[in-house]
């Protein structure tokens, strides 16, 4: 295998090579003429020994006007994880772009996705610990499940963080393991933590026969463009983007060294002003690029083009972002004559040929050297408007569909970049709502973590600039609340509700239809957290006025929430009869075989076999079963639901048998869909440990209780919930083996843990106590 590996297309979640290697994410192509460095290069990573982190970083400034960056970091980290999958038949190899925490998170789901040995993957659909359709499992709970999995992996693995500068993105995120390498590139050594013990390569200039030699290959198509090559490479410092760019411009223009050399000295001396200090040579060269785009595209469309792209970041430009009509107009507005009726592509194509920008996967790439150079000279007038244009460029962009691919995580990079270059600009020209749909998009890819982060910046801004009652920001205020929710922070979600509401009321009254929808979303919350009987109070209350004011109000899905807030307080029967009415609405509205009314049913299935009703837990599960099969297919989550929901009727009915074969059907699927570690997957696992348990084979069902006590401890954490229940269970198994004395110990332990981390008089507290008192009165 040549060492020319890339990986696929940015829509495919994960990327396989041909001969049993395995390459996720996508790994910049080798730029043009790149040479190897075999001077100023590191050696091979696998001289760095295991647990340790080689990190390419930038030297330091040479002097007060030095631009950062620049020096091929990129394209070095990719020649060397290229070198390494070589030398590795069974390699494994990860490109994360580190940039931001939601690249970070979305580059391991992509990793998780093209796991070895996971069908998932390999069919290109979402393996482990992914959200399948109809799902949006958390992208935390994916990347640790992932890095667990990487930490025991026995093949060779290299895990390369691209562009790494916050050490925060990685919290908690760091790859380890006995047969793996960790890559980092890097403006910033001090952004790896010592605990990874880095190996700190500083990435420099050139020397000056590696300068020569990738100048006279750029040239080679027109030997006498190279005349002078020697004191271009010396005037520039073998600066690696200013030897790029200066050559780009040389080929693009027809000049040639020479000729260029005299050019460079007559900027940098006008740069640098009568007796200041000379600037660096990429802060020179990029401005004779800029006239080298103009002149090949006469007309001025370059330059706003060039803004645009700047204020849209450097992770990577949608192509259909810059040759949108917001672009077009906004680039024809600027531009000092009259231009074609198409001038966005010929100005992209000269902005790539005088090596401003660059190309890949369907992305247009600028160097963050080039952005923040484009930034500083770029008048706040001419910013605010183009940051208008690009704000309107992204929502025309933005689909509506799959938020984890790619397109989608370019998309939130380019919000988040423009926010940082232009925020203020965006709120007073009311292109605001580029980041509301920014913030959905990262909701929807079950990014947590960013979600919460942006959200809380988006609720402070609306607020500082519209107003505390404003219909945006309570709209962000909910988005804010919803993700705390998400995250697991479960009291901050309840005192923002409670403020919307609080200003909903005073702002409109009580009775406005939007003061009763927030009201409704308070009440869910409630429930969430366990206020149960607040929950039901508040939920029965919208409830009851909701018929005035339907199409603000959701009625079917505050039904639902207060039938689960029943089902939480005992009320078993209450929530039947409303689960009832809501399912027969739902036919009525949306049919039998709409997905919705078929997780209704798989709902009322369940809230049978809680109130014993076995029989109608029966019917309406087989019904649940059938129409989701039907409808959505055998291994869609619902149907794997509904398969799980009617496995639990039949085992409250005693029908054993039945029971134990839907179960260890929905596992296998399970297993092959989700993964072995996902949680849904623990919890069958859990349930068919049970059946067998109650069908007497001990042995079968030790071993799984086990094993989802494993499990739960590895995946969910020693202290959660269903890791206590899990331990219960096996005690329970050992009791009925006969190993009283294991059975209690462990119950007792189980007890002290219940009684530390869960709330007074919780439900499995007490049956831990009562458990383990009817042990010892035994």
């Amino acid at each position: 295998m040549s060492s020319d590996v890339t990986s696929g297309a940015p829509d495919d979640p994960a990327a396989r090579t041909q001969d049993g290697r395995i390459v996720s994410g996508s790994v910049p192509a080798p730029a043009d003429c790149l040479t190897r460095r075999p001077q100023s290069g590191p050696a091979p990573l696998d001289e760095l020994p295991v647990g340790q982190c080689l990190v390419l970083a930038a030297p330091p400034p040479g002097s007060a006007r030095d631009v950062p960056g620049g020096t091929g970091k990129t394209q070095l980290a990719a020649l060397v994880a290229r070198d390494w999958l070589a030398a590795h038949d069974d390699g494994l190899l990860a490109w994360i772009d580190a940039a931001s925490r939601d690249l970070v998170l979305s580059g391991y789901a992509r990793a998780a996705a093209a796991r070895p040995g996971d069908p998932a993957g390999e069919s290109g659909q979402p393996g482990l610990g992914t959200a399948g359709a109809g799902s949006a499992s958390d992208a935390e709970t994916t990347a640790t499940r992932y890095l667990s999995w990487l930490a025991s992996e026995d093949r060779p693995w290299l895990v390369v963080l691209d562009g790494l500068s916050d050490p925060a993105d990685v919290d908690g995120l760091w790859p380890s393991g006995p047969s793996g390498r960790v890559l980092v590139s890097t403006l910033d050594p001090a952004t790896v933590p010592e605990s990874q013990r880095p190996v700190v390569f500083p990435v420099g200039p050139f020397s000056v026969h590696e300068a020569l030699t990738y100048l006279m290959a750029r040239l080679s198509a027109d030997p006498e463009r190279r005349l002078g090559a020697i004191d271009v490479v010396d005037d520039l410092a073998c600066d690696p983007l200013a030897l790029a760019q200066a050559s780009a411009a040389i080929s693009a223009s027809g000049v040639s060294c020479r000729d260029y050399r005299d050019m460079f000295a007559k900027r940098r001396e006008e740069l640098a002003g009568p007796g200041g200090m000379p600037p660096a040579p990429k802060a020179v060269t990029w401005t004779l690029s800029v006239e080298c785009a103009d002149e090949l595209t006469p007309g001025g469309t370059t330059q706003p083009l060039l803004v645009l792209a700047a204020l849209l970041g450097s992770l990577g430009i949608p192509e259909q972002v810059l040759v949108s009509h917001a672009a077009a107009d906004f680039a024809a507005s600027r531009a000092a004559a009259a231009a074609g009726l198409d001038p966005v592509p010929a100005a992209l194509a000269s902005l790539r040929a005088s090596g401003l920008l660059g190309a890949a996967d369907r992305l247009v790439l600028m160097h963050q050297t080039v952005r923040a150079q484009v930034l500083a000279v770029t008048p706040e007038h001419v910013r605010a408007d183009a940051a208008r244009a690009a704000a309107g460029a992204l929502l025309a962009a933005w689909p509506d569909g799959d938020e984890r691919a790619e397109l989608g995580c370019a998309l939130r990079g380019c919000a988040a970049s423009l926010d940082e270059a232009a925020g203020e600009a965006l709120w007073a020209a009311g292109s605001y709502r580029v980041l509301y749909r920014a913030g959905d998009s990262l909701d929807a890819a079950g990014l947590s973590g960013p979600a919460l982060a942006h959200w809380h910046d988006v609720a402070a801004a609306s607020e500082r600039r519209l107003g505390a009652a404003h219909e945006d920001s309570l709209l962000a205020a909910t988005r804010l609340a919803s993700a705390a929710l998400a995250a697991g922070r479960a009291s901050d979600a309840v005192a923002i509700y409670q403020r919307v509401l609080e200003i909903q009321g005073r702002q409109l009254g009580p009775d406005h239809p939007r003061t009763i929808a927030a009201r409704a979303d308070y009440g869910t919350v409630l429930r969430h957290v366990g206020q149960t009987a607040d929950s039901i109070v508040i939920l029965e209350g919208v409830l009851a006025v909701s018929d005035r004011h339907r199409g603000v109000i959701d009625v079917l899905a505050v039904s639902d929430s207060l039938a689960a807030a029943y089902q939480a307080a005992g009320r078993q029967q209450e929530a039947i009869r409303l689960i009832e009415r809501t399912l027969a609405e739902r036919e009525r509205r949306q049919g039998p075989d709409d997905p919705q009314t078929i997780r209704t049913r798989r709902t009322l299935a369940l809230a049978c076999v809680s109130a014993g009703k076995t029989k109608d837990a029966i019917g309406h599960g087989g019904r649940a079963v059938s129409g989701a099969e039907r409808v959505l297919g055998p291994d869609h989550p619902d149907t794997l639901d509904a398969v799980t929901a009617l496995a639990s009727a039949y085992h409250a009915a005693r029908r054993l048998r039945d029971a134990t074969a839907l179960y260890e059907r929905a596992l296998v699927s399970l297993e092959r869909v989700r993964g072995a570690d996902a949680p849904e997957t623990i919890g069958v696992r859990g349930n068919l440990a049970s059946a067998y348990h109650s069908a007497g084979r001990l042995a079968s069902a030790l071993e799984l209780y086990e094993r989802t006590r494993a499990d739960c401890q590895r995946v969910l954490g020693p202290d959660h919930p269903d890791t206590l229940a899990a331990r219960a269970n096996l005690a329970h198994a050992h009791y009925a083996l006969g190993r009283v004395s294991e059975a209690t110990a462990l119950l007792r332990v189980t007890l002290a843990d219940c009684e530390r981390v869960l709330a007074p008089n919780d439900p499995l507290t007490e049956a831990v106590r009562d458990s383990l008192n009817a042990m010892a009165n035994a």
